[in-house]
């Protein structure tokens, strides 16, 4: 169950003492005072990929799946119970991420196998605002941003790159460098595997391959929840799928501990490529929760947050690090069955998956520490997103943002610091995934400007076990406040609130921006 306060005094603030009694018996972690100067905080970003927000113990008291790292994260810093990604799917939200704007001012969808970056070569970075600060910075993991393969195209190839499906590892001059990837985008480092289901199925280290594809893909082991996910294309030998996180975990865990002695501080973004199908948990993990596969994948992902928590605080970091933990977008459609074949709702008591402007489909975990900063044991429910989290940055070290820069990023460091602050930062936020297809949230209301909410496909017994009917209007009006799962539109209700809701969603894209610092310049 969702905890959502409705009244009007408490409504944005749940900070329970008995909270931090248990967080100081249980952790050992005492609430410290503010920081007010000082050095500049290192700074990480754990990033899941495709994580519901009913999967996190802490959040949802019906989860089958143990959490016990991140629980710990949100009980030593503020979780938000209503925090959002910019999309329901994996590339719009990671750019939105990283610019603190809108993705859909530039694109929809996501980047395909080979396909180009999303990045304009003047667009400022979350990581390139940091190196001019003195951060060194590293990406391990997921990058799904795109990259230029035709710099490393074979002279004999004669397949177009845009006919991915088509290319072999004849097609690539593999000893090449590729160019427009984490590299030119500000990060110092990189590894990872690009996408786990898209090809080529190698690691990448910064901006080369170092074993060169040399197969078709192959999936192996295969998923036993759920399908492979893979599309073809060229693949190295011996590549095991299973494999893939607790390798990035381990880079991770090493990269950090590289940092010690370092006289600059640093960026970490850790973008998993778990719980994304293919659901494939390492041999350890399997049979250590009661919702199968997927919930021993989201068992090892929170072992693999443990990992890089444990390696700050092994290296004397954890006392100067702001982490953020959070997720790209709702859970998969393996969902629904999960529901029937586990009990476990991966989204919680929201209403949608991956893929849908329904509440869960961008409602994800959102949890910010900061010892000294942030206050333990604190839960808010004030309305926040990831595309602040760039803006927040830039208020932490004291970068001031260009008007061309993070249009819609709000500040919410004066939040963390201060999160019984009556006045909200965040007052409207727009959801969207594919084109005309938006909703937009203003307080206590949603409008889904589109007949339906739902993208992904829904089981009739799922719409009937939940009283979901067919929508009869061209747009729908809900009230979270008393509908946190959707089911009861009141448009005809409230027209007059539908109008304004929907004047603010036109305004809001024309005008090319929404961030707080930019009224009056544009």
């Amino acid at each position: 169950m969702i905890k959502i306060n409705k009244t009007t005094v408490n409504r944005r603030l749940f900070f329970k003492a008995a909270g931090i009694a248990a967080c100081v018996l249980a952790m050992g972690c005492t609430p410290t005072s503010r920081k007010t100067s000082g050095s500049k905080p290192n700074i990480v970003i754990i990033y899941a990929d495709d994580m519901g927000y009913g999967d996190l113990n802490i959040q949802n008291p019906s989860s089958k799946i143990p959490t016990p790292n991140l629980d710990r994260l949100a009980r030593e810093g503020i979780r938000f119970t209503n925090g959002h990604s910019s999309s329901g799917i994996c590339t719009p939200s990671r750019y939105a991420l990283l610019t603190g704007r809108y993705h859909w001012r530039k694109f929809h969808r996501i980047v395909l196998p080979f396909g180009p970056s999303v990045f304009a070569k003047e667009r400022l970075t979350l990581p390139e605002m940091l190196k001019e600060k003195g951060y060194t910075t590293a990406c391990v993991g997921k990058w799904h941003l795109g990259w230029d393969w035709s710099a490393i195209r074979s002279a004999d190839s004669k397949t177009e790159i845009t006919d991915w499906q088509a290319l072999t590892p004849e097609d690539f001059a593999w000893d090449k460098p590729i160019p427009d990837g984490p590299l030119d985008h500000g990060f110092d480092y990189y590894f990872g595997d690009d996408v786990p289901n898209f090809p080529p199925y190698t690691w990448f280290e910064n901006d080369r391959i170092p074993v060169s594809p040399t197969m078709p893909y192959q999936p192996d082991p295969v998923p036993e929840e759920g399908n492979p996910e893979g599309r073809q294309g060229p693949m190295a030998e011996g590549w095991k799928q299973d494999q893939v996180m607790p390798r990035l975990t381990e880079k991770a865990v090493e990269w950090i501990g590289k940092q010690k002695g370092n006289d600059q501080p640093f960026f970490l973004y850790f973008p998993w490529t778990s719980p994304h199908a293919p659901i494939l948990p390492a041999e350890e993990f399997k049979g250590k929760t009661k919702a199968g596969p997927y919930g021993d994948f989201v068992y090892q992902s929170d072992w693999s947050a443990g990992q890089v928590i444990k390696a700050l605080e092994e290296n004397g970091f954890a006392d100067n690090t702001l982490v953020f933990f959070t997720s790209d977008n709702g859970p998969e459609r393996y969902a629904y069955e999960r529901i029937r074949n586990f009990d476990h709702r991966s989204m919680g008591q929201l209403r949608g998956l991956k893929r849908d402007i329904f509440e869960g489909g961008h409602r994800v975990p959102f949890i910010a520490r900061w010892p000294g900063v942030i206050e333990p044991g604190i839960v808010l429910d004030q309305l926040v997103s990831q595309v602040d989290i760039m803006a927040t940055i830039a208020s932490v070290i004291g970068y001031e943002l260009p008007d061309s820069s993070a249009e819609d990023s709000h500040d919410l460091l004066p939040l963390l610091r201060n999160p019984s602050m009556e006045e909200d930062i965040r007052k409207s936020h727009i959801h969207n995934t594919k084109e005309n297809h938006y909703a937009i949230r203003m307080d206590n209301w949603v409008l889904i400007d589109a007949k339906s909410g739902n993208i992904s496909s829904v089981p009739e017994w799922f719409d009937e076990a939940n009283d979901y009917e067919p929508n009869p209007h061209d747009a729908a009006l809900y009230d979270l406040n008393l509908d946190i799962a959707q089911r009861k539109n009141l448009i005809t209700e409230n027209p007059e609130k539908a109008g304004e809701l929907k004047e603010l969603l036109n305004k809001i894209r024309d005008q090319g921006y929404s961030a707080p610092r930019l009224t009056g310049k544009k």
